[in-house]
């Protein structure tokens, strides 16, 4: 099956007030697999960035002055995702958000049918407990050393990650041992590779092994010296 995760970074909070999405990252998996395919891209908001929106995520006003507007990535976008289920952290928040710029762009929204909330999934899998992706991360050994600030491709990453954990989590055990058997596999076809090689190789005429008449003569002088000899009745 293939799925879209994805975050968002935005200028505030809320959409209906004004706020615009600056960033969204998306990575594909299929059958809970990172399949290396992406989609990253920053957004011009047309809009100012206020202070505490540029200290979590360090995009400023004037980094996003010359990147396109959302309409006009949307179509590359909307092809990358396709119909798959789409993945977020506290996924009602980047729905919002990706929904408030396709009505901008004319464009018809998202169904929230296709909503996967990691939050969501995290509050039954751990009750009372730390949900955010930090904590997440942190609960499942995810190495997050390299997340100094929000970064939506980097976010959605890590939550690729973390998903898979709350769904089930990676059997270590059997990929490794389907990598062990696919060396075995290779070494088996390599050495059969060889026997061909051999059996299907050029003739050799068989060596001459019968005993000379001087090697006869001298095995039944040699036969002629044993006394009491077991074969002599």
């Amino acid at each position: 099956m293939r799925e879209i995760v994805f975050d968002t970074e935005t200028t505030g909070l809320d959409p209906k007030t004004g706020d615009r999405m600056v960033e969204i990252g998306c990575i594909e998996m299929v059958n809970r697999v990172a399949t290396g395919e992406s989609f990253h891209a920053y957004f011009n908001p047309q809009r100012d960035m206020p202070a505490g929106a540029e200290a979590v995520h360090g995009l400023s006003s004037a980094f996003l002055a010359d990147k396109p507007l959302f309409a006009d990535v949307a179509a590359d976008l909307l092809a990358f995702i396709g119909d798959a289920p789409l993945v977020a952290h506290n996924a009602g928040f980047d729905f919002g958000f990706l929904n408030a710029e396709l009505e901008i762009a004319a464009l018809a929204p998202v169904c929230t049918s296709r909503m996967v909330d990691t939050v969501a999934i995290a509050r039954k899998k751990h009750p009372g407990a730390k949900l955010s992706l930090d904590a997440l991360c942190t609960r499942y050994g995810v190495d997050r050393s390299h997340r100094v600030k929000h970064g939506a491709l980097l976010d959605a990453e890590l939550l690729a990650q973390v998903y898979v954990e709350l769904t089930g989590g990676r059997q270590i055990g059997l990929e490794l041992a389907a990598e062990q058997a696919a060396e075995t596999d290779a070494r088996r076809d390599g050495a059969k590779e060889t026997i061909l090689a051999r059996a299907t190789g050029k003739r050799r005429e068989p060596r001459p092994h019968a005993a000379s008449e001087a090697e006869l003569a001298r095995h039944q002088a040699f036969i002629e010296t044993i006394e009491k000899a077991v074969w002599v009745s």
